[in-house]
């Protein structure tokens, strides 16, 4: 997901559990690429550290220095229809159990909520939607907190500065239009920490969403989860905020999504060294900065390969441009993968010289290579490997970028990014069976085939 600049929604046949395959039903034939990504809107100016980040961490209850890491389920949302991965968070006191997609493409970690006070189980079925009423230790920032200047507020903002309860209203766009609005608040977390009990995480910062529209934030790709929980590099993220207490890093291992029951991993945020740092199998790439874009998570893409041959791809469409324009992300919240045009016509194109399949009978709305499997019990497809600056080789499993539209096809999970939408993404199903290592303080990813099994 990237705020207004945008993240991919597809949407999973609500059957799938029951089904060998699944169907990706994408909105292509009617809009651009830039409506399957749910991005923040990012404006084009340097954003520096804003000086009340360290007010906005210093309000976070300081844990035990015995807790090394918190760690949260992971699971794919394919049986609710969902081609995304939902967390799991506890908030509130008592605690109430949300369902947040994991975004590495945003910041801000926001629910809906509802300002039910009596019976709400009429109106709301448990765990649905976050009951801020129902919480002792909530409350909304001041509109006048030095921690309210971290957030987009809506125009005009109505921020009274001389009454004492006038909240902090924040509105967070998406670049297909979709928006989170409502109060910047505050309240507590209960976590899963390494040392095998449950702490309390202190006025964690997160939007409290009473108005949520648009297809990225409401439509089918969003069906079981009440918010997103940012990951990104911004001081109001979920791995922001918990970094300072437990180690400035995070990982995930997306599973298997058509696997069912579908199986859990486990987001960890902080300084797991025993289960990640001891795998001796990571590799690892530099995490870039673009100034411009500072949300994000950039790697370098160096050179492409299909099977061991190596395309003939101009470097310079990798790059980022003056403008802030251009490189690649490593996205959790957009599900399908996007690269250059250039880049994209020469992958298609050395795919079909080594594929001896027939197309299928009739299209498939919004993929532009299929090929028809139905005779074929285990179809011989092409590896493709990316290789990145560090020297280290990022090479999925043919079933990371071929999927299932519908029986007997399979259609190449790869999407050109048009010059609107200015970026190339690494979305979640390429990422499956990885186990993915944000180490912010060292600005390097790390990942691997093994070690699933901990995350």
């Amino acid at each position: 997901m990237r705020s207004e600049t945008s993240s991919i929604s597809v949407i999973m046949s609500p059957s799938f559990p029951s089904s060998l395959f699944i169907t990706l039903c994408l909105w292509f034939l009617s809009a651009s690429a830039n409506a399957y990504l749910r991005l923040p809107l990012l404006h084009k100016t340097p954003l520096p550290l804003p000086s009340p980040t360290q007010t906005l961490l210093s309000d976070i209850h300081r844990l035990k220095s015995r807790h090394r890491f918190v760690n949260s389920p992971v699971v794919s949302g394919a049986p609710s229809g969902s081609g995304q991965y939902f967390v799991q968070l506890r908030l509130g006191s008592p605690p109430q159990p949300l369902l947040l997609v994991a975004d590495t493409g945003s910041d801000l970690l926001w629910v809906t909520c509802s300002a039910c006070r009596h019976n709400c189980s009429s109106f709301h079925s448990p765990g649905s939607t976050f009951l801020p009423r129902h919480s002792s230790s909530f409350s909304p920032h001041h509109c006048f907190d030095p921690a309210c200047s971290l957030v987009p507020h809506p125009n005009p903002n109505p921020c009274n500065r001389t009454r004492l309860h006038s909240p902090c209203r924040y509105r967070y766009s998406y670049s297909d239009g979709s928006m989170s609005s409502g109060f910047f608040s505050k309240d507590t977390a209960t976590l899963n920490t390494s040392s095998d009990r449950e702490d309390k995480l202190e006025k964690l910062s997160f939007g409290c969403g009473f108005q949520i529209s648009g297809p990225s934030v409401s439509g089918p790709s969003f069906n079981g989860a009440h918010g997103v929980m940012g990951l990104g590099r911004g001081a109001i993220s979920f791995a922001s905020q918990l970094g300072r207490r437990f180690g400035n890093k995070f990982s995930y291992c997306l599973m298997d999504y058509t696997l069912s029951p579908p199986p859990t991993s486990y987001l960890i945020i902080g300084d797991e060294q025993n289960t990640i740092s001891s795998n001796r199998k990571m590799s690892f790439t530099p995490l870039l900065i673009n100034p411009l874009s500072p949300t994000f998570y950039y790697i370098e893409i160096k050179s492409v390969k299909i099977n061991s041959a190596k395309l003939r791809i101009d470097p310079s469409v990798w790059s980022v441009d003056e403008l802030g324009n251009g490189g690649t992300i490593v996205d959790s919240g957009t599900t399908l993968t996007f690269v250059p045009e250039a880049a994209y016509v020469k992958i298609v194109t050395a795919i079909k010289r080594r594929v001896k399949l027939p197309s299928p009978g009739k299209l498939t709305a919004g993929f532009g290579l299929c090929f028809n499997v139905t005779r074929v019990a285990k179809p011989k497809l092409p590896r493709l490997s990316l290789e990145l600056s560090g020297g280290s080789m990022l090479k999925p499993p043919p079933r990371n970028y071929f999927i299932d539209t519908e029986e007997g096809v399979k259609c190449l999970a790869l999407q050109p990014a048009g010059k609107e939408m200015g970026i190339s993404v690494i979305g979640n199903l390429m990422q499956q069976g990885f186990l993915f290592e944000f180490d912010r303080d060292r600005s390097r990813l790390g990942f691997s085939r093994r070690g699933c099994a901990f995350a």
